[in-house]
């Protein structure tokens, strides 16, 4: 059995309080693209699980997400089948595209479809968020607004496809850092939500990263890399969540192509663009 596993970039982030726990409630936009990561799932010896990948940047032990939500199924469930796991790497790690929670999720659906256990949808989120907070995203894909952690998630139509060149540095940045350098004058608890005003008028010019005041100071040359985004046309251009990326939504692939071309020699650069829920659906399973 062979799964797609795709990526996402957010379409603004909003930093509402910083909870007792130290964790974070947040409202952002979570958006599914066309860049993903495979896997093919095989047969394996009983109880066994094995989990390989090509991206030697990537743990491909019992911490990898793959592994945990393998293992989580078949102790939640009982199993008593095996499977072996190969991961083919295109989303990079640490980039704010949430490649490993993807992966997660396409593993959960799998190996429900692959062991036939015809889990309840409530069972599977329940898993997906043991796994992670970006998780049960996953197992929805499109657009939604995430509240909460961003586990919390509401269904929102999907804009008309649009073209999304992506700019990888060569470093990737930790969310727990970024998160730890948020001060209480960065949350918008109170605040009009930019990210509401969006879904009503469907601005783009409204949507922000609240994390991005962190990043810049430590990484200043993606706010560069933002900016030539800008300059190149782009409707919107923001760091995808907490890591790394940088992206910028066009109205037209000429347009995203001239800015391709134009950018290449600057950074890492993949152009790729958004995926409704239908089309989410429809791909992630092809070749099954």
């Amino acid at each position: 059995m062979t799964v797609k596993a795709f990526a996402k970039i957010n379409l603004g982030l909003e930093i509402v309080r910083r909870r007792s726990d130290g964790y974070h409630d947040i409202r952002t936009l979570f958006q599914s693209i066309s860049l993903a990561d495979e896997l093919v799932l095989e047969p394996a010896p009983a109880g066994g699980i094995q989990v390989e990948g090509d991206d030697p940047a990537v743990a491909w032990d019992g911490t990898n997400l793959v592994h945990r939500a393998a293992r989580m199924l078949r102790d939640k469930t009982g199993t008593k089948k095996g499977v072996r796991i190969r991961v083919k790497k295109m989303i990079p790690p640490g980039k704010g595209l949430g490649g490993g929670s993807a992966d997660a999720a396409a593993t959960l659906l799998a190996l429900d479809e692959m062991w036939g256990l015809d889990l309840a949808p409530e069972e599977m989120a329940f898993m997906a968020r043991s796994l992670g907070a970006d998780v049960p995203f996953f197992l929805k894909g499109g657009l939604c607004l995430g509240e909460g952690i961003g586990d919390l998630l509401t269904l929102i139509p999907d804009l008309p496809p649009l073209p999304c060149l992506l700019l990888f540095p060569s470093f990737p940045i930790s969310t727990a850092k970024i998160y730890g350098g948020l001060g209480a004058a960065l949350t918008s608890e109170g605040k009009p939500s930019k990210i509401m005003r969006f879904l009503e008028s469907g601005d783009f010019g409204l949507l922000e990263n609240g994390l991005e005041d962190v990043i810049f100071r430590s990484h200043p040359e993606l706010e560069g890399l933002k900016m030539s985004l800008k300059d190149r046309g782009a409707m919107l251009s923001l760091v995808s969540g907490s890591g790394s990326a940088v992206y910028g939504l066009f109205a037209s692939r000429e347009e995203a192509r001239e800015a391709l071309g134009e950018l290449r020699g600057e950074s890492e650069a993949v152009l790729t663009e958004t995926l409704s829920r239908e089309g989410y659906w429809a791909e992630l399973g092809a070749g099954v």
